[in-house]
């Protein structure tokens, strides 16, 4: 299921075809089993009006959602370079030859970060995931034995920056694990399917070119595919780009 979350045009044309289908089979059932009376059709509109709004309030919550999970990732950039930015100029305070090794770890870092952004191949990830996690052991292991060796407060600003670089990519790689569950995709699919049923048993006259089993279904799968896009860090073409990232590894010298 999540894998089909990340699939944003796939959802919207699963969406598409189930809400269509829902219409038919809610005119068909109305033609075969129950007809409308007039004097009961304002009531049965007033629930159809009730479900539909209650369908535009879940996909509006679950867009809210998604856009702050979005904006969530962004801020995490923002912050994992900051703190790489930070990290690599308190360097300096270290002796000659660790402050080398640990600029040049945090460039091959930086390099790892930015390729976690731009790759989407899972082979690849798992790579990268490996390769941060060797760097990270690394960089620890650059900075603590100075720390130890002289245990200054200055020491202890390096050691406090490091900290700060390995926790902003756990908070990120949080950020990006952070999706819309998937039951409240599940409970919006069969509000929606539930409303395109009512709409096909209200609906007078059912023709095979009925134009009003095709609005609805139109609407929502593009509703779906927005929310999709957005929520999905890989999906789509809606993504974070590491462009913090991006110019911190262009200042720094190579």
């Amino acid at each position: 299921m999540t894998q089909l979350m990340d699939q944003p045009i796939l959802v919207a044309v699963i969406s598409f075809a189930a809400m269509w289908l829902a219409s038919w089979v809610g005119a068909a059932f109305r033609k075969s089993k129950w007809h409308i009376q007039d004097d009961d059709r304002e009531d049965f509109g007033l629930i159809v009006g009730a479900a539909l709004t209650l369908l535009g309030l879940i996909i509006g919550f679950s867009f809210s959602m998604a856009t702050n999970r979005y904006d969530q990732r962004k801020n995490y950039e923002e912050a994992e370079a900051n703190a790489i930015g930070t990290e690599y100029v308190r360097t300096d305070l270290l002796p000659g030859e660790d402050a080398a090794k640990v600029k040049g770890l945090l460039r091959g870092y930086l390099d790892q970060r930015i390729a976690f952004y731009r790759v989407h191949d899972d082979t690849q990830l798992k790579q990268i995931g490996a390769a941060t996690s060797q760097l990270q052991a690394d960089l620890w292991n650059a900075v603590r034995g100075p720390a130890v060796a002289n245990p200054t407060p200055v020491m202890a600003l390096v050691v406090a920056g490091m900290n700060d670089v390995l926790n902003s990519q756990g908070y990120t790689q949080a950020a990006w694990w952070n999706r819309i569950p998937i039951a409240a995709w599940e409970l919006m699919g069969a509000i929606a399917l539930c409303c395109n049923v009512l709409i096909g048993f209200y609906v007078r006259r059912v023709t095979p070119h009925n134009v009003r089993f095709f609005v609805l279904p139109l609407l929502v799968c593009i509703s779906f595919l927005l929310i999709a896009d957005i929520d999905s860090p890989r999906g789509g073409l809606i993504h974070v780009r590491p462009q913090n990232l991006v110019v911190l590894s262009s200042s720094m010298p190579r």
